[in-house]
This record gives structure tokens, sequence and C-alpha cells, in this order.
């Protein structure tokens, strides 16, 4: 009868466990959106900020904006094995000492274009530091069944400071000064928190530690391929609606509409991620590269209508998209949890960098033409095509294997 008992206890606390957070994975989802709030008030207006402190012209300011962007996410398989070496813990405690010393260097360097660049530089590094420590953190000792709750909760307090985080930024946006005193404030408060975190235990360590170039093995491929092509398509979302809005829909209509969208993500995800955990992947795949395709069509028509209908299906296209790329990519890989995220982080950098090389193109072409309605019907029938022709390779590669 006590070991019924004990094990009917044990049941219990297994139960409360899997329904809720422990305090250690609240705090650090309250410290994720801080993050993100700091990183996008600055975010959105580096490509000013750096014009007017470089004195150079916008193609300059474009080409160091994106290698900065392409370290950031080229780093990020080699910032999560170290985070492997060295513990969570100490990783994310270092990613916010390197956020707020980057901060600082924004603030004294005012006039110095070289410690402008620098500071964009340390910025990004904290960013690689970060991200792959932080999901990894959440999930060390989650269960399958978990992790979707987990992620889903991971990703919305990340997409809350990413809305918010812009907003922050107009209030100081023509006094810098004060924006980086205040994000050097909120980057202490934020090392201070982590310091206070619980260590992550055993279960974070139990894969074998692979040497720093073997950072790709292990690598799931399909998630990984995926995950390039998600972002080939919403980054031209991300990247080229401003320039199409313009002229066509007031500017404050456009940044509501792009902070609707990001709270859309926050409100979507967690409502959907247990079922997302529990279909197959190219029934996800399906729901969420239709749903982008449907956005597209609908920006086709540069009305503020079409704008807020595209948006909110765009954000359950990509909240179900987002989700599943990462769980199929912890299903699929050999590695630790840390590690699989700094992998699924270079997928991202590497469709954001397609996204700005070839959508780019495309637009420009489109853009000449006098035809931008079409880049955007372009893009709705990759998201229709491209996805099973990555799915028939992925069959094609496997069948060989």
């Amino acid at each position: 009868m006590g070991i019924g008992t004990s094990r009917r206890a044990g049941d219990r606390r297994g139960s409360r466990a899997g329904r809720g957070l422990t305090g250690a994975q609240s705090a650090l989802l309250v410290g994720g959106c801080l993050v993100n709030i700091g990183t996008f008030a600055v975010y959105p207006y580096l490509a000013v900020l750096l014009r007017d402190r470089l004195g150079v012209g916008m193609a300059q300011v474009g080409v160091v904006l994106g290698v900065a962007t392409l370290v950031q996410f080229a780093s990020a398989p080699f910032t999560a094995a170290f985070a492997e070496r060295i513990g969570l813990k100490r990783c994310l405690l270092s990613a916010t000492f390197v956020y707020g010393l980057a901060a600082v260097t924004y603030l004294v360097g005012a006039d110095d274009p070289v410690l402008t660049v620098l500071a964009l530089f340390l910025s990004c590094g904290a960013g690689a530091l970060y991200s792959p420590a932080y999901r990894g953190y959440l999930v060390h000792s989650a269960t399958a069944g978990q992790r979707p709750k987990l992620l889903s909760a991971g990703n919305a307090a990340g997409n809350l400071g990413i809305a918010l985080g812009p907003v922050v930024g107009a209030l100081f946006l023509h006094e810098p000064g004060r924006l980086f005193a205040m994000t050097t404030a909120l980057y202490a408060l934020l090392a201070v928190g982590h310091f206070f975190l619980r260590p992550e235990g055993t279960g974070a360590t139990d894969a074998e530690v692979e040497p720093f170039r073997r950072v790709l093995r292990g690598l799931a491929a399909l998630p990984f391929a995926v995950t390039v092509l998600t972002h080939y398509l919403y980054m031209q979302f991300y990247q080229y609606l401003s320039t199409f809005t313009e002229g066509r829909v007031p500017t404050t209509v456009y940044g509501v509409v792009m902070m609707g969208y990001s709270i859309g993500l926050v409100a979507v995800q967690p409502l959907v991620a247990r079922r997302v955990g529990r279909v197959g992947y190219p029934a996800a795949m399906a729901v969420g590269f239709c749903c982008m395709a449907l956005g597209m069509v609908s920006f086709a028509g540069g009305r503020a209508s079409g704008l807020v209908a595209g948006v909110v299906v765009m954000s359950v296209g990509t909240a179900v998209l987002f989700l599943k790329n990462d769980l199929e990519a912890l299903a699929g890989s050999t590695r630790s949890a840390t590690v699989t995220f700094g992998q699924q982080r270079l997928a991202v950098g590497v469709g954001s960098l397609l996204s700005g090389v070839v959508g780019g193109a495309v637009y420009g072409l489109f853009e000449r033409a006098e035809l931008l309605s079409g880049f955007w019907l372009t893009v709705a029938a990759q998201c229709l095509l491209l996805p099973p022709l990555v799915l028939m390779v992925a069959r094609k590669v496997s069948k060989v294997e």
C-alpha cells in the first residue's frame, strides 16, 4: 500500500511537471522577452544609425548589416557547441554580458564609426551565443511530449519582445544616447537575473560532445532544408513588404500591422503547439506553406485590408512551420538539443541570405517592369511548388542511402 501511495504521488508530481513550467523556465521566458525588447529597440533603426555615424551611403550600410547578420547565423553551430561545453547557464550569462558590452560601446562610440561597427558585431555575437542556449535550456530535461509546449512558449516570449522592442525604440529614436543608456541598464539587470538561474543539471550533457570541426555532424537533413526554405520565403515578406507598401498604405498602418503579426505569433503558437507536435511533417508543411501562399496573394493587391488579411494567415503559417521545423530537427538529430538549435540557426541564416540575394533580384525585376504585384504572386507560387519538391528530393536521397 505504501508503494502504491508513493507511486501515485510520483505520478501526480510528474503530471504537474508536465502541465506547468519550472521556476527557472518561467524566469528564462521573461529573460527571452526582455532580451528581444532590447535588441529590437535598436535593430529596426540600425540602418539610420549606421548611416549617420559612418557617413556613408545605404549601399555600404547594407553590406555592413549583411555581413554582421551572416556572421551571427553562420557562427550559431559553433556557439551552440561552445554552450554544450561550458554549460547553458554560463553561456546565457556570457551572452547577456556581451549584449551589455555592445550597448556600452554604442553609447560611448557616438562619434566613432569603428566603435559603432564593433558594437554591431558584439551584438550579433551575443545573439549567436544566446539563442541556441536559450532554447536548449528550455527543453534540456523535457520529454518529447513536453517539447511543443516549451518551444512554443519560448517562441511566444521572444516574439512578444520583437513586437514591443520597436515601440520602445521609437520613443528614443531621436535620442540614441538615452536609448543605449536604457539598453545598458536592461542588459545589466538581465545579467543579474541569469546569474541566479538554476544550473541545467546533467540532462544537457548526456550526449557525446563532438569536436568543433564536427559541429554539423548528426544534422537532421530534411528539417534543415525545410527551415532554409521557410526563411527564404518568410524573409521576402519581412524584408520587402515595407518597400512595397510605401505610398500604398500609411506608415502607421504598416507599423501596427507588423506589430500585430508578432503578437499573432505569440497568440497562435501556444494554441496549436500540442496539435503541431502530433501531426505529421508533410501535413504541417502543407498547412504552413499554403497559409504563406494565401498571405502573399493578399499582399499583391496593395490595400490595407489585404495587408491585414495577409498578415493574419502569415502568422498562422509561420507559427506552424517555425515550431514544427524545430521539433522535427530535435527528433531527427543525433546531437544535443543545444547543438541542434545551433544547426537550425544556420539554416535560418542560409534562408535569409537566399532571400536577400534571390528575392532582392526578383523584386528588382518586377519593380523595373512596374509590376510589383507580380512579385507577391511569384512568391506565392513558390510557397506551393517548392515544398513538395523538397520532400520528393529528400525521399529519393533517403532511398539511395
